[in-house]
């Protein structure tokens, strides 16, 4: 549609407020308003319309905006530095590709401005590996989705991280009648999703606590889960094994570009001059972009409220054959929402997590957790089974998704500048596609520098031994040889000190009580880390050489203790 007819659309619909003009390749939107949700609609009216190579939406929110978290550090340690690909942002997508680089004889630096790798939404989401639903054929949502699904099985080998295809259900009252079930299988054959019918009766023992109105089911078996923050520590550590670098705390600040090329990348630890970018900065992909002159697309952030359930809520609602389960119809999903609206999944560590809801904000770093988040979803979820309820939580939290107003996936190489590659607008089915996502940006780096392949190459990320899982000969034999594995700090999930030394010795810095709870899953359990939490912060200052009260939760500025009780109370 021309910007003229755009126009005409934009001002029916918000009084002339808001216009559309045509910028090189793409169509600008500009404007200003205090209501976040309109200036949403005003974006998803223009994709709707729009007919250029991409849309940014640059109406002006005038209401309140949280200040961007930034590292605390400031030197010099990257200073100089001239890697030949540097990937912005680790998150899964971020440390697939830096991986997938390290396949190939090149120097690749990944930057992260948390202090941490996974600390948005690579850590905020139900951990599920999507069958392929609710996806447009055509779309690369579909593409990556597809492919990425396929190539779980030997990646999660490969890395040593805990993945199960239990499979998906999408249950239906009976008002539904089977055999409409069965003729829906002529599209999920042209979608190519294996998809089986089932009555109430054939589950009856895998979901004990099937809603009674709901009689017939779609079950759809290529869906599985995985830990997301397991799969991404994994990713980076192995990266690091075949040559990688990972920065934490480290923030792009600025770039120079000249002639359509980035010269050089400014952060908070010094100027690096990469020979290619990599942009897989998630909420701040958009940033990134416009930094490199070659922003084309905008980020609208979504927060999701997910609750986690005890793991004995399991038996009453269901048994260990369950990836996710969605009630069907519009008692989930109203029209013309942009969400999968939630459901209920079994995640890879055993619990029951419920969500997530969906609510645009102009936060990008909004993880607040509020209690009608909660209650929204319970609302929904209790529709799939009437055994949930609020009782059975044992935490809570929110991720912040990335989605674009086309709702759907930025992977390609930069439209007006030459040396940069986007991987933005990863939403869900982003942790499904993350590895195929990652393959062809590797490809298409490996191609712009004519790098060569890396036989040295290994794929192998040997995981931190879960002495719990062992066989009983092989626990007793490596506690007799390593004692601090027959010392059980975290009770709830059955973790050793000998967990949590190991996990910080690994290739990847891991120096904080959060960092240790993502990597062996101390404090995980119902007492969310009542128990072990203080044992865990000794081990952590004994490890490092500090006091106590220097032990972090989290990143800068998150030390738990004041200090000794008579420092304080002097």
């Amino acid at each position: 549609m021309a910007i003229a007819a755009l126009n005409r659309k934009l001002a029916k619909a918000f009084g002339g407020r808001f216009t559309a003009r045509a910028e090189r390749q793409h169509t600008v939107l500009a404007g200003e308003s205090g209501d976040w949700d309109e200036i949403v609609a005003a974006g998803y009216l223009a994709a709707k319309y729009n007919k250029r190579a991409g849309l940014v939406n640059n109406i002006r929110y005038t209401g309140e905006v949280q200040p961007v978290r930034m590292p605390a550090v400031n030197d010099d340690a990257l200073e100089g530095t001239t890697p030949d690909v540097l990937v912005i942002g680790g998150g899964v997508v971020g440390c697939a590709i830096a991986r997938e680089l390290t396949r190939r004889k090149l120097d690749v630096l990944l930057i992260e401005k948390e202090c941490d790798v996974a600390m948005h939404a690579s850590s905020r989401n139900d951990g599920m590996v999507h069958p392929g639903l609710d996806l447009r054929r055509g779309s690369l949502k579909y593409k990556y989705n597809r492919r990425g699904n396929a190539m779980y099985d030997q990646l999660c080998e490969e890395l040593q991280v805990p993945f199960t295809r239990r499979g998906q259900y999408l249950a239906f009252p009976r008002k539904i009648f089977i055999s409409t079930l069965y003729l829906t299988k002529v599209y999920w054959r042209y979608m190519d999703v294996p998809c089986e019918v089932k009555t109430r009766e054939q589950v009856r023992k895998r979901l004990p606590g099937l809603h009674p109105k709901l009689r017939h089911l779609l079950f759809f078996p290529t869906a599985g889960s995985v830990c997301p923050y397991g799969l991404t520590i994994a990713y980076a550590e192995n990266a690091i094994q075949n040559g990688a670098k990972v920065s934490l705390n480290t923030a792009a600040l600025s770039m120079e570009v000249q002639d359509g090329k980035i010269q050089s990348v400014r952060t908070n630890r010094g100027t690096i001059r990469p020979r290619l970018v990599i942009n897989a900065a998630g909420t701040f992909a958009e940033n990134i972009a416009a930094m490199a002159d070659d922003r084309f697309f905008s980020i609208h952030p979504r927060r999701g409220t997910n609750s986690i359930l005890d793991k004995k809520a399991n038996a009453q609602v269901a048994r260990d054959h369950l990836a996710a389960m969605f009630t069907g119809g519009n008692s989930i999903r109203a029209h013309g929402q942009h969400t999968k609206g939630g459901g209920v999944v079994l995640t890879a560590h055993g619990n029951l997590l419920l969500g997530p809801d969906a609510v645009e904000t102009p936060n990008k770093e909004d993880f607040s957790t509020t209690p009608e988040s909660i209650r929204n979803v319970f609302a929904k979820q209790v529709k799939a089974s009437e055994n949930l309820n609020q009782g059975q939580i044992i935490t809570y939290f929110t991720g912040v998704r990335a989605p674009t107003y086309e709702e759907d996936f930025v992977v390609r190489r930069g439209l007006y500048t030459e040396n940069i590659i986007h991987a933005a607008g990863i939403q869900s089915p982003g942790l499904t596609a993350a590895p195929a996502i990652a393959e062809d940006i590797a490809a298409w780096a490996a191609e712009y520098l004519h790098a060569s392949s890396n036989e040295a190459f290994d794929p192998v990320r040997p995981a931190i031994i879960n002495a719990a899982d062992l066989p009983k000969l092989e626990r007793s034999a490596l506690i007799r040889e390593h004692p601090d594995y027959g010392v059980i700090l975290c009770r709830c999930e059955q973790i050793s000190r000998g967990e949590i030394i190991a996990a910080m010795r690994r290739p990847l810095p891991c120096d904080s009580v959060d960092g240790i709870k993502r990597r062996v899953r101390a404090g995980m359990g119902r007492c969310q880390g009542g128990f072990c939490g203080p044992q865990v912060a000794q081990v952590i200052a004994e490890e490092l050489n500090i006091p106590l009260h220097q032990v972090r939760k989290s990143g800068a500025g998150s030390e738990i203790l004041l200090g000794s009780i008579k420092e304080v109370s002097a």
